[in-house]
């Protein structure tokens, strides 16, 4: 697994260039919000439960079609493998949101997931909804600990929604 200064400091190897005034002022960023991100990852992790079960919540609410007969989460199995997926979409997210880099989710979520979800007919805008759900709720809860810079958090949660949302053309 990467983190922000691993990937940073692997592109300027790359490229053999020693660190600018840009690579500072990214690790400087990166350093500069750690504590914030290891708060925020407490609260993840104190609340995680209540995070996938009321997001999971608020997706059947507002997609009800989805736990109706024919839906995607209709059966208790599927609807317990979507709270699953959700469980773990936010666990890795947590772990990208610590390093402050997507590369884990790449790694071990992303490759082929959307792949996978077609093949399987498992519809990915409810997905991508449910995602931007927990994150929704994981900024409110973050701001309401004192963070007032919630931004960070967007990151992982962005990235997963990007790379599950992109198209073949």
């Amino acid at each position: 697994m990467q983190d922000a200064v691993t990937t940073l400091i692997k592109n300027y190897d790359v490229s053999g260039r020693y660190l600018d005034r840009d690579a500072m002022d990214q690790l400087q960023s990166y350093f500069a919000s750690g504590t914030a991100r290891v708060a925020a990852a407490g609260i993840i992790n104190a609340n995680a439960a209540t995070i996938v079960k009321e997001s999971g919540r608020q997706l059947f609410d507002e997609l009800p079609e989805l736990i109706r007969p024919g839906g995607n989460a209709y059966t208790t199995r599927r609807y317990s493998a979507c709270l699953r997926d959700m469980d773990y979409y936010l666990r890795y997210a947590t772990y990208a949101l610590v390093a402050g880099d997507t590369y884990v989710l790449d790694e071990r979520v992303l490759q082929g997931l959307r792949e996978t979800y077609n093949s399987l007919g498992v519809p990915i805008a409810p997905t991508v909804r449910g995602i931007e759900i927990m994150k929704g709720m994981i900024k409110q809860m973050v701001e309401e600990a004192g963070i007032t810079d919630t931004s960070f958090i967007d990151q992982p949660f962005d990235h997963m929604n990007r790379e599950l949302s992109e198209q073949d053309i």
